[in-house]
């Protein structure tokens, strides 16, 4: 196993030199520097992490805290992991994707206690969430992809659902739709006051009164199944609703089963939309959906760079809303006739 001195003695240089080169715990000449990274990767030198860890108490490594959700995890939700990895291995460091199941409090609790993490990156963030509070007391860095409903001074990353919901509305409404409904996510996310979802419902239910539109909501559905029997009774309730925006993938799949047992058509029966979705998962739908595409990547991305920051400085909190892009598919067009 090459070992520190063998890639000082090829770049002839002192085995501190070596150290300071690749462990940046001092400046080192650019010309020594890379004669150094040079001969660590002829003789492939791969840093031992953990010996690392013991002499400088940083291991430079970031655990990415994602409870695991129940339909597995999807294009969406890597997007944001891949985002924060690649920040992450720009400025030196490596990310631990953990994904939570049971007990979040125990698994931060056990995670924390082995010395192997620098910082730890939150996602899918509660209003109330009890990892904030644990990770405070415990002096751990962290920072969120999200956030919790009064965030003080923690750093974090989270969509601009106002900006989210005004922009759904404004497409819908310039297309001459005069009522819009909107499936949230699932009862139980709803409930657990998941952030998305609460917030989702609220910028959507303002955006609609600001342009006039009338607008039915209260429906959850967290299954194809659910989602169909959701429109069904939508229709049921409400006939002349003539433009649908939906949260859940899964939902929209028994949206469209359903339209289609009706007799109807997309889009010239219904304009569909998916809320918080990839374009690439929006492509898989026929037809392909109009979609509010998350800019998971990008808040993926500054929740590391926040969180490293917040491991090499005192930096005042930094904190950012980011707008989704509105993707339109072939699901929408102006009203049916009749309405």
């Amino acid at each position: 196993m090459t070992s520190l001195r063998d890639v000082a003695e090829r770049a002839q240089v002192a085995v501190s030199t070596v150290s300071a080169a690749l462990n940046g715990t001092r400046p080192v000449a650019a010309a020594t520097k890379r004669r150094i990274e040079q001969a660590a990767a002829e003789l492939g030198y791969r840093p031992n992490l953990l010996a690392r860890g013991l002499q400088s108490k940083r291991t430079r490594i970031l655990a990415l805290l994602f409870p695991a959700p129940r339909s597995g995890f999807g294009l969406t939700e890597m997007q944001f992991a891949t985002g924060a990895a690649e920040a992450a291995s720009e400025l030196g460091y490596h990310l631990l994707l953990s994904p939570e199941h049971t007990d979040p409090i125990e698994e931060l609790r056990h995670l924390t206690g082995l010395g192997l993490v620098d910082g730890v990156l939150l996602m899918e963030v509660g209003l109330d969430d009890e990892r904030t509070e644990f990770l405070s007391a415990a002096g751990v860095p962290f920072s969120m992809i999200g956030r919790t409903r009064e965030p003080g001074a923690i750093d974090f990353a989270d969509i601009d659902f106002a900006a989210m919901a005004r922009d759904a509305v404004a497409h819908v409404a310039g297309l001459g739709h005069r009522k819009l409904a909107f499936f949230n996510l699932s009862t139980d996310a709803y409930a657990a006051q998941y952030g998305p979802a609460i917030r989702a419902g609220e910028e959507f239910a303002r955006a609609a009164e600001a342009a006039g539109l009338a607008y039915v909501d209260g429906f959850r559905p967290g299954s194809a199944e659910e989602g169909g029997a959701a429109f069904d009774r939508l229709l049921g309730e409400h006939p002349d609703v003539t433009a649908l925006a939906v949260m859940d993938d899964h939902a929209a799949v028994g949206v469209i089963a359903a339209v289609a047992r009706r007799g109807w058509r997309i889009p010239e029966d219904l304009t569909l939309m998916l809320v918080l979705s990839s374009a690439r998962v929006a492509e898989m739908f026929h037809p392909r959906l109009t979609t509010l595409e998350p800019p998971s990547a990008e808040l993926g991305r500054l929740g590391a760079r926040m969180l490293i920051d917040r491991l090499q400085g005192d930096a005042p909190p930094r904190q950012r809303l980011v707008p989704c892009r509105l993707v339109v598919g072939d699901s929408s067009a102006p009203p049916r006739k009749g309405v």
